[in-house]
């Protein structure tokens, strides 16, 4: 099978990335790349229980979307980038205790929009959770202007709220 990855991106390397975010904040590890899969592992523990004490449907919720928006990034060449459009997610069980694995693999690769599978299981590989994510793909602004100048959505943002205007 050939892999389905644009951007040869290391483990550590997203796991740094992650750094300061709700991504680190609650716990989520990429741990394994394969050539159309992509993994994560969260913790159950305070940061992502409800106060009955099993795993909080939103942290999975977080972890299915971190996955695949980490994943379609790394299937995109970099004059794309993609966002989320649309979340779904099936709970299918309660867990208390451990760790889950997430799993997100490709349905659809589109020139415009990208759909993933997310799946959630406990260390026991049974199943608590079925998630779809949608994506947008979006052609990346990052160019530079004749003079040098940074065009990128970065450098447009910094230019517009330099403005008087907008202040």
């Amino acid at each position: 099978m050939n892999s389905i990855w644009q951007k040869e991106v290391e483990l550590e390397e997203i796991n740094r990335f992650s750094k300061g975010s709700i991504v680190e904040n609650i716990g989520i590890e990429f741990f394994e790349k394969g050539d159309n899969f992509l993994m994560a592992s969260m913790p159950i523990d305070n940061r992502t229980k409800q106060p009955l004490g099993i795993l909080h449907g939103g942290a999975s919720v977080v972890l299915a979307e971190t996955l695949g928006s980490m994943a379609s990034y790394m299937t995109l060449d970099d004059d794309h980038y993609s966002v989320g459009l649309e979340i779904k997610a099936n709970h299918i069980r309660s867990v208390t205790e451990g760790l889950v694995i997430g799993e997100a693999k490709p349905v659809h690769l589109g020139k415009t929009t990208q759909l993933w599978d997310i799946s959630i299981k406990t260390e026991k590989n049974r199943l608590i959770c079925v998630s779809r994510l949608t994506m947008m793909v979006l052609k990346n602004l990052q160019a530079t202007t004749d003079n040098g100048s940074d065009m990128s959505l970065v450098g447009l943002y910094r230019i517009l709220s330099s403005s008087d205007k907008l202040r």
